[in-house]
């Protein structure tokens, strides 16, 4: 590998006015393809075979269409409305006003015009629960009389709409929907949206990745001691990046694709672009200052940084693509997404790098900034801040490695509490009108009434002079339950043999308590099958979410094996030993083990004060950190661990090598962490729940694993464990290919060379 990259590297650096235009004209296609067949991405995040799915079936098979409403991509409207303070709705001004309110809303074309709109005061009146708020009727009445605040003060309406999937939703429609309650509002009543017909779409704003560039460029000039060659890596940045989102977008017209695809694909498509980047331009920059050859020092550079540069980004691919095992749609495409965006990070560091080398030529390092990058890591007569860390590691490494440990064990103790669930309309900013619907209706109902039980029954094996008294029996077990706060009276089908009940937990849908309900109220169904022949299914919001969070926590463990697994196999492949690859396995489990717990301790039960509202993680953050966590780990593996095993093989003792390699690739790796760690880190100023999350926990993640894995706990390991750290069977030692990552067939081959030269040529 190494010889081929180095005979591309300078065959780009001298022929690149070939190869930049090249990339100019790929760029531009796939840019121009991308904005003529990209589609809406999709928001579905709902998976196949879940339990909450038995609930359709027996919805669709007494209740026609009605499974519609319960569809994770389902068109929902709920319109929360309040009196003005100190005021009833029943009020005759504020009922004249929501009378009115309800007319309009009526007139939108976007209205399913099929099903009546009922007056939520009318509705209660129905039920005598204006005259007499009796709990055992009035449960599920739209206008809160049972005194959870005010009574008569607050009240909702679900309203049908016309639109088929919330996919083909548009701001006009969102903007409609809003703008209907306007004559509402100025007369003194307070109305807001929540459902799916008021969530926003999109991903990030986009300013996270410009602090996250603009960071980078202060780490490169600090690591380059130079202007001009800081801005080479942004530049592959921007190419790569720009270059993945068109190929994404050319997906969106034959796919569908979720939206946090994208997402995804630019907080990695902009940190490896960096990294990778980074590296390379660190090695030509060392290789400047020892070959008068600038198209030699290129090649040289794309040879051995290069060669790692590619192994590093196969890591990342392999550990995104290996998403697609898990058998959950959205997330293989987002982590495909991801593995494109991590591909054309690795293409354009190995391809379009050089050839931009050549173009900037010897205005690349100037002007050299004073004081800043002063000692070049390469040069060993140079005691650098990497060397002396070193060396203190390699004087005390039990320290190194208890200390090391006992920091990383502290921060994964509250990973044992680790809650998952969905992005709902709890995780909205307070000030929009989703997130004020919320809490708007947990003041008037209790938070329960945000995500209610819809059980669905099917009496079709019950006798029919017994079908009443197993429906009441099941009410009854169900409203017994510590967590349920009610359940409704139920709703009978046209032909008897079905009926729906709404039950209302106490908690919110994310909570565990909630979730610990849903598993209870299905476990009593082997009692009513037995006793009365009945049968029923649980769904809605609060049973898709409980079902999503079981299915993906069951997949960490698997995962994670597979991706430690993974890493041992390919790490054998590179350092040619058994004890490395393993302990560097070991310790992206103990990294990953404490990132899950700082993220559960910040976000979850909101230490420090950082976050306003803490709330349980993204269900699937874990994996998708899991993933992501691992490609970059290895990224820095490869960078420090392949300078140590190149100084032993060399001849220098174990504990020598490491304070060596550590002094070469120090500076590098710390300079690429703190870039991933920015990049990531500036997603923590958006207002989308998920990307805070995902953006901490990843930041997080490549603190942990690079400055205290990789630079302090495996150089103690490697200190410790002497010659054993290089051991590898010789059997299995012969069978492994020879993949040649630290370019030792590039150093023999330039040897030939220089002897061919010095060979003198006789005259015939």
């Amino acid at each position: 590998m190494s010889v081929y990259l180095y005979r591309w590297g300078k065959f780009a650096f001298r022929r690149k006015w070939i190869v930049l235009p090249v990339w100019l004209v790929l760029f531009v296609l796939l840019g121009g393809l991308g904005a003529q067949l990209s589609k809406p991405m999709s928001n579905d995040f709902s998976l196949p075979a879940l339990p909450s799915e038995r609930a359709n079936e027996i919805l669709d098979k007494h209740f026609p269409g009605a499974s519609a409403a319960y569809q994770f991509d389902a068109v929902t409207g709920t319109y929360v409305i309040a009196a003005p303070e100190g005021q009833k709705l029943t009020d005759p001004a504020n009922r004249a006003a929501l009378q009115a309110f309800i007319a309009r809303l009526d007139q939108l074309d976007i209205i399913d015009h099929s099903k009546p709109l009922s007056n939520p005061i009318e509705a209660t009146d129905k039920l005598g629960c204006l005259a007499d708020p009796d709990p055992a009727k009035c449960s599920g009445a739209p206008l809160n009389v049972l005194n959870k605040t005010e009574p008569a003060t607050v009240a909702f309406m679900s309203v049908p709409f016309s639109i088929k999937t919330f996919d083909d939703v548009t701001d006009a429609h969102r903007e409609a929907a809003s703008n209907v309650a306007a004559d509402a509002r100025n007369a003194g009543l307070t109305v807001e949206l929540g459902g799916s017909i008021a969530q926003p779409t999109g991903g990030p704003s986009g300013q996270a990745e410009l602090i996250g560039m603009g960071v980078a460029l202060v780490v490169m000039i600090l690591a380059f001691g130079a202007i001009v060659a800081a801005f080479i890596p942004i530049i592959t940045a921007i190419v790569g990046l720009g270059a993945a989102m068109s190929l994404i977008m050319v997906g969106t017209g034959f796919i569908s694709l979720p939206s946090f695809t994208t997402f995804l694909a630019s907080m990695i498509g902009i940190a490896l672009s960096i990294d990778y980047a980074l590296f390379i331009v660190s090695r030509y920059k060392h290789e400047r200052t020892v070959q008068d050859s600038p198209e030699e020092a290129a090649g040289t550079a794309l040879g051995t940084a290069g060669s790692a540069v590619v192994f590093a980004g196969l890591t990342v691919i392999i550990a995104l693509g290996g998403l697609s095992v898990i058998g959950v749609e959205f997330m293989t495409w987002m982590g495909l997404g991801g593995a494109v965006a991590a591909a054309f990070a690795v293409l354009t560091a190995i391809t379009l790098m050089p050839a931009l080398l050549g173009a900037f030529g010897r205005f690349l390092f100037t002007p050299k900034l004073p004081f800043v990058a002063k000692h070049d890591p390469e040069d060993d007569r140079q005691v650098t801040n990497g060397m002396r860390v070193a060396k203190l590691i390699g004087k005390a490494p039990w320290a190194a490695l208890i200390l090391s440990v006992v920091v990383l064990g502290a921060l994964a103790a509250p990973a044992a509490g680790l809650n998952l669930g969905l992005p709902g309309e709890d995780s909205m900013p307070k000030d929009s009108t989703i997130r004020k619907a919320y809490d708007l209706r947990t003041d008037g109902f209790g938070e329960g009434s945000n995500g209610v039980l819809n059980i669905a029954v099917d009496l079709s094996g019950v006798a029919k002079d017994k079908r009443e008294e197993a429906v009441q029996a099941l009410r009854t077990k169900l409203g017994s339950y510590s967590h349920m706060d009610y359940v409704t009276t139920p709703q009978w089908s046209d032909d008897g043999q079905g009926a729906l009940l709404d039950g209302v937990p106490k908690s919110g849908p994310n909570n565990q308590d909630t979730k610990d309900l849903v598993a209870e109220a299905r476990g009593a169904e082997a009692e009513f099958e037995s006793t009365y022949g009945m049968q029923y299914g649980i769904t809605g919001t609060t049973a898709i979410y409980a079902d999503i969070d079981h299915v993906l926590l069951s997949k960490i463990a698997p995962y994670l094996a597979v991706v430690a697994g993974a890493a041992f196999l390919l790490l054998i492949l590179v350092f040619r030993s058994i004890l490395v690859p393993l302990t560097a396995a070991l310790g992206f489990l103990l990294s990953m083990a404490a990132t899950f717990g700082a993220t559960v301790l910040i976000f979850q039960e909101g230490a420090l004060g950082l976050i306003e509202d803490p709330r349980p993680l993204v269900s699937f953050l874990p994996i998708m950190l899991i993933g992501l966590v691992f490609g970059l780990a290895m990224d820095y593996q490869v960078f420090l661990v392949t300078r140590m095993r190149e100084e032993y093989v060399h001849g220098k003792a174990p504990k020598e090598a490491m304070i060596s390699g550590y002094h070469h690739g120090a500076r590098v790796v710390t300079s690429a962490a703190i870039i991933m760690i920015s990049v990531f880190a500036s997603f923590l100023l958006e207002t989308d729940a998920i990307a805070k999350q995902m953006g901490f926990a990843l930041a997080a993640g490549v603190l942990l694993d690079a400055f205290l894995i990789r630079m302090v706990l495996i150089p103690s390991l490697l200190t410790l464990m002497g010659k054993w750290s290089w051991w590898i069977p010789k059997w299995l030692d012969r069978v492994l290919p020879d993949i040649d990552v630290e370019g030792a067939k590039l150093v023999e081959l330039q040897n030939k060379s220089v002897e061919l030269d010095k060979e003198p040529v006789h005259a015939s």
